[in-house]
């Protein structure tokens, strides 16, 4: 059994993204890892050739920034390094530019990658999700976080990243999955107020137009970590390729866990949620097995 990990990135520096954390974290699992790097406005190429990995494959890209609708050049810069991996791999592990797997999941992913390996019914592996919010303190947990994602799939050609690359489907089919008990941390949301400023202008032109974003982008130098609805309090342990990042971290967020900004509507729904594990109405991109 063969594994290529893929991702895809820009900007990586001016935006603060932990991607040198992200590929290592599941280096290790793999025989290959495709990046494709987009054309930068900093040193995001020299960043990934930087970790002087053998494994690692970088393909130079140009991002078409007129594929607005849906974040559509986001899912092509993902089919990019999908297309680019080895055809001796079984399993393709996807890891975006600001997620990260924790040590602990490794062995595991491993054992259901080999276990899974001649089950062809099994298109791809569900993992769990964490969201950090704000500071590496605190994790989202309102419905507007998704819980679960693919991030395993299967090396097959007819598998394609889909929409805004959250998600993968088959000729245009959701994927039929089996859940794994790993979890992804996703630190998208962790940056200096400034750094995450600059990421939502900049991110969110690859949906909207200037128009949009002045009507619903907050002005201002920092964005203010304060509006948000709920969240948890973090009390595990951070992937340690992460560590150096924490104890770097210059900027304080704090919130109180007991407070929820919630319309009626919406707190009976968090109620149900908290007390039973289902959450009414939630979208799924994949078929469990």
């Amino acid at each position: 059994m063969q594994v290529t990990g893929f991702t895809f990135i820009r900007n990586a520096i001016l935006y603060d993204y932990p991607v040198v954390e992200s590929i290592r974290s599941i280096l290790s699992l793999c025989d290959e890892f495709v990046v494709a790097v987009g054309k930068s406005d900093d040193n995001t190429r020299e960043l990934i050739a930087s970790m002087n990995s053998p494994r690692i494959k970088i393909i130079d890209t140009v991002w078409d920034e007129s594929l607005k609708e849906g974040g559509a050049v986001l899912a092509k810069e993902t089919n990019k390094a999908l297309d680019a991996i080895s055809p001796e791999s079984t399993w393709a592990f996807y890891i975006q530019a600001d997620e990260v797997i924790h040590e602990q999941y490794l062995e595991r992913l491993m054992l259901d990658m080999e276990r899974y390996k001649n089950d062809l019914a099994v298109e791809g592996l569900l993992l769990n999700y964490l969201h950090f919010y704000g500071s590496y303190d605190y994790t989202g947990d309102s419905r507007r976080w998704y819980r679960k994602e693919v991030r395993i799939i299967r090396n097959d050609r007819h598998i394609r990243s889909y929409r805004d690359a959250q998600g993968f489907r088959k000729n245009g089919k959701p994927l039929i999955v089996q859940p794994v008990k790993a979890t992804i941390y996703h630190y998208g949301w962790v940056k200096p107020p400034e750094f995450q400023q600059a990421k939502q202008q900049y991110f969110n032109r690859l949906w909207h137009d200037e128009k949009w974003i002045a009507e619903h982008i907050a002005s201002g130098k920092t964005f203010d970590y304060s509006r948000i609805d709920t969240l948890a309090k973090f009390t595990g342990t951070h992937p340690a390729v992460m560590k150096d990042r924490i104890e770097k971290k210059n900027w304080h967020f704090s919130f109180d866990p007991s407070k929820k900004r919630f319309s009626p509507v919406k707190m009976v729904l968090h109620f149900i949620e908290q007390k039973t594990g289902w959450r009414p109405g939630e979208y799924r991109n994949y078929r469990i097995m």
